[in-house]
């Protein structure tokens, strides 16, 4: 008998974004906490992103004459970070607030960020995005999820949540997020939580950005394997991650 195809994954992307008040504190990240009502991942504490929508795919197809898939996820995570949090990354010149208000406005209305291009006479720079990750829930209906970073340098935004996809918007360093999951204050998925050991090695943006360069994106998915009668996921050797095995019961916790 011929084994089930595998399933399509819907493409999505996710930023990282950083900022560093001080330099002698640990850089912070921003961080969103979705909304209980959401199908995927409700309650959880997760970085910007979503789904990479057939605009997106558009527009990237026509800015470059090479495999636009990349270019679509950045567009992705530049306006899902806009539409859930209102900060205005990825363009050539810095957007005031009343010019993120409206392109945040443009795109709840249904529009895309083509339009936003055009009526705010914007352009982007998606050189302002590193890869730094890419992680796959291999289910029907999972995602191919492309992570990027970013940086806005001392942190002095405007932000305001959705209140729809998302009911909180925060600032905190890695591992004071990491421990809010070890005492249960917030909910943290696999992914989140394995980029968050990732991203605590690191003083500033520049040390995390030359590591993303200095490794190789691979698509992750967790495998399970039993270790001393327990079962645990795991995810591959040689991608830059310190930590590459969890037990399932800890990662059931977030």
């Amino acid at each position: 008998m011929d084994s089930a195809p595998p399933p399509v994954l819907r493409p999505a992307a996710t930023l990282v974004i950083f900022r560093q008040p001080s330099a002698l504190q640990p850089p912070e990240l921003l961080m969103v906490e979705r909304s209980q009502a959401m199908r995927f991942a409700a309650g959880a504490t997760v970085f910007p992103g979503g789904k990479v929508d057939p605009q997106d795919m558009e527009l990237a197809q026509s800015l470059t004459g090479d495999d636009p898939t990349d270019t679509a996820a950045r567009i992705a995570a530049i306006r899902e970070t806009l539409e859930e949090t209102g900060l205005g990354l990825g363009f050539t010149r810095r957007l005031h607030y009343d010019e993120a208000a409206a392109a945040r406005a443009i795109l709840q209305s249904g529009g895309a960020m083509g339009d936003v291009l055009a009526r705010l006479d914007l352009a982007l720079n998606l050189e302002a995005l590193t890869p730094f990750a890419r992680w796959r829930r291999e289910s029907v209906g999972g995602f191919d999820t492309r992570f990027y970073l970013a940086n806005i340098g001392t942190g002095a935004v405007d932000l305001a949540v959705d209140a729809t996809e998302n009911s909180r918007l925060f600032w905190a360093s890695a591992q004071d997020s990491l421990n809010g999951a070890a005492c249960g204050a917030l909910r943290i998925i696999v992914p989140t939580l394995l980029n968050l050991e990732r991203l605590a090695q690191f003083a500033d943006f520049a040390a995390a950005r030359a590591d993303a360069l200095a490794h190789p994106i691979a698509p992750i998915s967790a495998g399970r394997m039993m270790r001393d009668g327990e079962e645990w996921l795991t995810i591959p050797e040689g991608l830059g991650y310190p930590i590459t095995a969890i037990p399932l019961s800890a990662a059931q916790r977030g």
